[in-house]
């Protein structure tokens, strides 16, 4: 999202030619280098061969670009509503906001269920992070984070800390302990370090090791313990907006989507995107897998969401209206994966049907854009964070 971007311009004596000038990261073999733009041009033509230039290069790059889609194209037999004429339509569908939690001064910009299905951290503008009961609308925990605009959180599995960052470039974990007074600033511990924002953090399968992306470019997995760098992931032309672990316990892929508009699919022990779908014409500011782990859902600023089938290698479902003019800033599916819950720039959350692509319901309440949705473990209700300074628990 437009709102969320902030450019980081770095000065400095250049790695190549040792001169004063604005920098750019560049990554030889996995290791990091600063070269200014000249040296960055010049590097990219020293290995071309005789008689080739760098738009023979791009030509032939787009030329397998294309054969490559015509390949895609050939297994593009039928539509999913086709498919899905066959399937009931969903009957009478009622959610009403069931608790309303108030305590952030600024915007919230993102949230996070704990496993035990009752706990939710939140991040929002004011720097602040709290964790709440959902079930009494308590606060449990707040930290007051060194910067404004706190973009990311997430519960760590056990439920025995939490993860946040934003304007910082950090990612600090937080012990969680039942001591109210206990000062749980002391005990914070940085973990991830990004050259620009933090947008979007998650915790793999253990409490051990945490996912993060950044505004930077770059997704990277660290361990939480010594805070070193165990994986990176290069492949993003832009701002890294969002991410999501596959569902799968012993899941090693991830996605993650930006402001170049698309989307990519990562092996986490390579580092390597092995799948990338760019068919969004903005930013894409929410991605979700569905709960098999066989597709994913993606929500964007061009006010279309999408789902993208990771067996058929493509889009097969576009989930939009004529009068669906703003952009949508979160997405994810309901415990059965037949709904796709979708928070919009123009303060409504909208409910999709999957199979058939038409919309079931809108859900009205926030009273300005809605920035992140999570629907809770056991899929009994979702919360929604919004720039109204709320969250909704809706059932």
């Amino acid at each position: 999202m437009c709102d969320q971007t902030f450019l980081a311009v770095v000065f400095g004596p250049c790695d190549k030619c040792f001169k004063e000038k604005p920098l750019r990261a560049v990554y030889i073999k996995s290791e990091q280098l600063s070269y200014c733009s000249l040296c960055v041009e010049m590097m990219a033509t020293e290995g071309l061969r005789e008689n080739e230039t760098l738009a023979s290069l791009k030509n032939e790059a787009e030329s397998l670009k294309g054969k490559l889609e015509e390949e895609r194209a050939k297994l593009h037999d039928v539509e999913l509503h086709q498919v899905a004429e066959r399937v009931e339509a969903l009957g009478q569908f009622v959610m009403k906001t069931r608790r309303t939690l108030k305590g952030h001064g600024n915007k919230v910009l993102c949230m996070d269920w704990c496993k035990d299905k009752r706990r939710i951290v939140s991040s929002s503008q004011d720097g602040k992070v709290i964790v709440w009961d959902s079930f009494t609308t308590n606060k449990e925990h707040a930290v007051t984070m060194p910067c404004t605009w706190v973009m990311a959180c997430a519960y760590a599995p056990s439920g025995c800390a939490i993860a946040c960052g934003g304007l910082d470039n950090k990612c600090s974990v937080y012990p969680l302990t039942f001591d109210k007074n206990e000062n749980m600033a002391a005990k914070k511990k940085s973990v991830a370090m990004h050259t620009n924002y933090l947008s979007a953090c998650s915790f793999t399968n253990s409490d051990m090791q945490i996912l993060t992306a950044s505004g930077d470019g770059t997704c990277a997995l660290w361990d939480v313990e010594s805070g070193q760098l165990l994986q990176s992931f290069h492949g993003h032309g832009a701002d890294v907006l969002c991410l999501d672990l596959a569902p799968s316990e012993t899941g090693n892929t991830f996605v993650s989507g930006g402001c170049d508009k698309k989307a990519m699919v990562w092996d986490m022990r390579s580092g390597q995107c092995i799948q990338s779908f760019e068919t969004h014409d903005s930013d894409i500011n929410s991605v979700r897998y569905y709960p098999s782990g066989d597709a994913f859902a993606s929500g964007s600023d061009d006010a279309t969401c999408r789902l993208y089938d990771l067996r058929a290698d493509r889009e097969v479902a576009i989930y939009s209206k004529e009068s669906i003019i703003f952009g949508a800033s979160s997405v994810d599916f309901s415990l059965s994966g037949r709904l796709l819950f979708a928070g919009y720039n123009d303060y409504t959350i909208n409910v999709w049907d999957v199979l058939k692509g038409s919309r079931v319901s809108i859900l009205f309440g926030h009273e300005n854009r809605v920035s992140t949705l999570r629907v809770s473990p056991d899929g009994t209700a979702f919360c929604s964070g919004s720039w109204d300074h709320t969250l909704r628990i809706w059932a």
